[in-house]
C-alpha cells in the first residue's frame, strides 16, 4: 500500500512540482495552499511536507496543532536558508527534518523517504513493546489458584513504586515472568528491562559485566564498555540467582542500592543511575546468611518487598490451565492441531510432584504435543520424563522416587493422604499416624488450607 502525503505550499507551481516528483516516487499526495486548510485534510496521511512561511497560520503553529490531533505525525519542513533558525526550531518542537530551497527533487525525495523509514521502524518498535509488555499483563498469566492471586496483588502493589523486590521460589516456578510483570505495570515500562543471570557470569568477569569497564582497563579491553547497570539506567535491573554473586561484588552491589552510584573498572569517575533493582533466589538466603555466605547489610537493602513465588505442587488447581495454555501454544507455534486432554490424561498431569515446576510442565506438553497421536492427549501420550533428577535435587536416584527431596517426597504423601480422607484432616492425620495439629501445621507449609474440620474423632 503506497504512502499517503500532504504537501502545503502557498506557491502553485512549487506545490504542483512537489507533487509530481512525490506521485513519481510512488506516494498518493493531497496537497494545500495553507495551513488552515491542512488541518481538515490530515487525519489519513502518513507524512506532511510543509512550507515554514505560509499565509496566515505559520508553519511553527501548524506544526504544534498537527502534533496536538496526530502524536508521531513525521513533518518535514521546507524552508528558505535565511531561516534556518527557525528550522532548527522546528526539529527541537518534533519535526522530522528540514530541507532547504532551493532545494532538488532527488534530494526532497530522500528527505522524505527516511522520515517514513524512521517512522516505520519507531512504529514497529512501539508495535513490539506493545505485544511484548502484553504478555507480562497479568489478565495473560495463568494461575487462579488463591495463593498466586495473593502473588498477583503483590506484583500489583508493588510495581507503581520504586521499592526494591525480592522473589524467592524454587527453579522453574515463573521468577522471570514476574520480574517483567513487575516492570511492565511499572512507570518505567517504556524503559529498559535488563536482566542479569548471577549464575551465567564467569565470576572473573562478574564486575565488568555488572558495572562496565574504560579502554585499557585489563588486557583485551581495546573499547570502553558500560555494564548492565548503565544500560538499565531508568529503567529496570532483573539480578537473577542472586545468592550466587560473591562477597566482593555483594559489596559493590550494596554501594549501588545505597547510592545509586558505581566505577567501572579502570576509573575513577563515580557515575549515578536511575535504576529499580528486582532480585530473585532459588536459595534461602535466610540459611545463607547463618552460613556467612552472604551480607547481612544486603538481604536487607534486597528484602523490601519480598515475593514468594509458589512451586507447583502447592497450586496443583493450577495445572489443568496451564497444560492447556502450553498445548495452545506450542501447537500455534509448530503448526500443530491442538489437542483435548482427556480426564485421565489431566489426573496423570495433576498428580506428578513436579520438581522441575512450571518449566518443566511446559517441556512435557511440547513433547506431549508433538509425539502424539490422534486428536486427544491421553494418560498413555504424556510423556513425562522419569530420568533421575536426583543429583540436582541432592537425593539418592534409588532411594528417593522421581528425583524428589525428602520435603517433595513427604509433601506428595500428605497430599495423597488429604486425597483419600476426601479432605477430612482428622481421618488424614489418622493415616498417616499425626496429630490433626501435626498435619495442620503442614498444610499451612505446603500453603494449603489447614483450617479446622471439625473436633477429632
Amino acid at each position: 500500500m503506497s504512502r499517503r502525503i500532504l504537501v502545503i505550499e502557498d506557491e502553485d507551481k512549487l506545490r504542483r512540482v512537489v507533487q509530481l516528483q512525490l506521485q513519481t516516487s510512488g506516494y498518493e499526495v493531497e496537497q494545500a495552499a495553507t495551513a488552515e486548510e491542512a488541518l481538515g485534510a490530515m487525519e489519513h496521511v502518513d507524512l506532511i511536507l510543509t512550507d515554514l512561511k505560509l499565509p496566515g497560520m505559520s508553519g511553527l503553529d501548524f506544526l504544534e496543532r498537527a502534533h496536538a490531533a496526530r502524536p508521531g505525525l513525521p513533518i518535514v519542513m521546507m524552508t528558505a536558508f535565511g531561516s534556518v533558525e527557525t528550522a532548527v526550531e522546528a526539529m527541537k518542537k518534533g519535526a522530522a527534518d528540514f530541507v532547504l530551497k532551493p532545494f532538488s527533487l532527488d534530494h526532497l525525495t530522500a528527505v522524505v523517504g527516511k522520515a517514513l523509514e524512521f517512522q516505520a521502524l519507531r512504529d514497529e518498535n512501539r508495535r513490539l513493546k506493545d505485544a511484548l509488555g502484553g504478555r507480562y499483563q497479568l489478565h495473560n498469566m495463568i494461575g487462579s489458584s488463591k495463593i498466586m492471586e495473593e502473588v498477583f496483588q503483590m506484583v500489583l502493589r508493588a510495581a507503581p513504586t520504586k521499592a526494591t523486590v525480592l522473589l524467592e521460589g524454587e527453579s522453574g516456578v515463573g521468577k522471570d515472568m514476574i520480574a517483567r510483570a513487575i516492570h511492565y505495570h511499572s512507570p518505567r515500562r517504556d524503559k529498559p528491562f535488563v536482566k542479569i543471570n548471577c549464575t551465567a557470569i564467569p565470576e572473573n568477569l562478574m564486575e565488568s559485566e555488572l558495572f562496565g569497564y574504560e579502554k585499557g582497563a585489563f588486557t583485551g579491553a581495546s573499547l570502553a564498555k558500560p555494564g548492565k547497570f548503565e544500560q538499565a539506567d531508568t529503567g529496570t535491573v532483573f539480578l537473577d540467582e542472586i545468592g550466587d554473586v560473591t562477597p566482593g561484588v555483594q559489596v559493590k552491589l550494596l554501594r549501588i542500592l545505597q547510592e545509586r552510584e558505581f566505577e567501572r573498572l579502570g576509573s575513577n569517575k563515580t557515575r549515578h543511575i536511575d535504576v529499580r533493582v528486582i532480585a530473585a533466589t532459588n536459595v534461602d538466603l535466610r540459611k545463607a546468611l547463618e552460613q556467612g555466605t552472604f551480607r547481612e547489610d544486603l538481604f536487607y537493602r534486597l528484602n523490601v518487598l519480598p515475593i514468594r513465588i509458589p512451586s507447583l505442587r502447592q497450586r496443583r488447581e493450577d495445572i489443568p490451565s496451564l497444560a492447556v495454555h502450553f498445548i495452545r501454544k506450542h501447537a500455534a507455534e509448530l503448526g500443530a492441531s491442538e489437542l483435548e486432554l482427556t480426564p485421565d490424561a489431566l489426573e496423570k498431569l495433576t498428580a506428578h510432584s513436579w520438581p522441575g515446576n512450571v518449566r518443566e510442565l511446559e517441556n512435557v506438553m511440547e513433547r506431549s504435543l508433538v509425539l502424539a497421536g490422534g486428536e486427544r492427549l491421553h494418560a498413555a501420550d504424556v510423556r513425562i520424563d522419569s530420568a533421575p533428577r536426583a543429583k540436582s535435587a541432592g537425593g539418592d536416584p534409588g532411594f528417593l522416587p522421581d528425583g524428589m527431596t525428602l520435603d517433595q517426597y513427604e509433601e506428595s504423601i500428605i497430599r495423597e493422604a488429604m486425597r483419600r480422607a476426601q479432605g477430612n484432616k482428622s481421618m488424614a492425620a489418622r493415616l498417616l499416624g499425626l496429630t490433626r495439629n501435626a498435619l495442620r501445621y503442614r498444610l499451612g507449609q505446603m500453603g494449603m488450607d489447614a483450617g479446622s474440620d471439625g473436633p477429632d474423632a
